[in-house]
């Protein structure tokens, strides 16, 4: 796992240890960045899941985000606390679409459970029924590094 400090002179990096807890225990969405096909940036914000590396995000086949990265799969990412002290993750990445159902259904009922706490919820059964019915696709986002800080220790020499 390659990570850079984010803000030199201004609090640390999170360690790789850091980096994993942030990502596998956070609620924050991520805020996923693609570029359209005249060239615009885009900025979609998202659930995802967090395993091995990988970020997963379930969303509709024909979203916008879906047609971007068909287009081009180089995206950006970001998962940010704006509480004080301000800690983050954010990275370079590619990504690829999965439309097997058989691999999107376990990666959205990982992603229901963490941000709603149960797959027996309206909001939770929907996305599994859209899911079930071939509306969604799952994408699998590989960072190419990791651009993190923790302001909590203030300025560092």
């Amino acid at each position: 796992m390659k990570i850079v400090h984010a803000s030199p002179g201004f609090g640390t990096a999170l360690t790789e240890s850091q980096v994993i807890d942030f990502l596998s225990s956070s609620k924050l969405n991520l805020q996923l960045g693609t570029v359209d096909d005249t060239g615009k940036p885009n900025i979609h914000p998202v659930w995802y899941y967090y395993e091995n590396e990988r970020l997963y995000v379930e969303t509709g086949k024909t979203s916008k985000k879906v047609q971007n990265v068909k287009a081009n799969n180089n995206v950006y990412f970001c998962i940010d606390d704006e509480r004080m002290p301000y800690k983050g993750v954010r990275g370079k990445a590619t990504a690829k679409i999965s439309e097997e159902i058989n691999q999107i259904l376990p990666f959205t009922e990982k992603i229901c459970l963490k941000y709603t706490g149960s797959l027996d919820n309206e909001i939770a059964k929907f996305l599994l029924e859209g899911v079930k019915n071939g509306f969604s696709v799952i994408l699998e986002i590989s960072p190419k590094f990791y651009s993190t800080w923790d302001h909590s220790s203030g300025i560092t020499a």
